[in-house]
């Protein structure tokens, strides 16, 4: 039964291969954002909030690669929404913080 086991999850295509390529769509598209409103010049708070909503589909695509992972690895389906919540909110913090160091000093991102 053990051998079954293992013989199943080395079969099983690698979650962690969708989760690079969601994760690498996802922090595209936050970069387009954050270069738009840049070039716009929005101020921090207006940024903070539309961060949170663009990027809707390479968002949840991310979300669902992250949960389906998680759960893969033996995580409980809260656990695994609650860590793809976690990152998402984090990459959020992360552009969030990196639009206040481009605005402070008038830049751009580079490609």
């Amino acid at each position: 039964m053990l051998i079954a086991s293992i013989l199943l999850a080395a079969m099983a295509p690698a979650p962690a291969g969708n989760v690079d390529s969601t994760r690498a769509a996802f922090t595209k598209c936050l970069r387009d954002h954050l270069k738009k409103q840049l070039e716009e010049k929005v101020g921090e708070g207006e940024f903070s909030l539309s961060v949170k909503s663009a990027c809707e589909t390479e968002q949840n695509a991310f979300k669902a690669a992250v949960t389906a992972a998680n759960r893969a690895g033996g995580d409980s389906a809260a656990d695994a929404a609650d860590n793809a919540e976690m990152q998402v909110d984090d990459y959020h913090a992360n552009f969030t913080d990196k639009f206040k160091d481009y605005s402070s000093t008038n830049t751009l991102p580079g490609e």
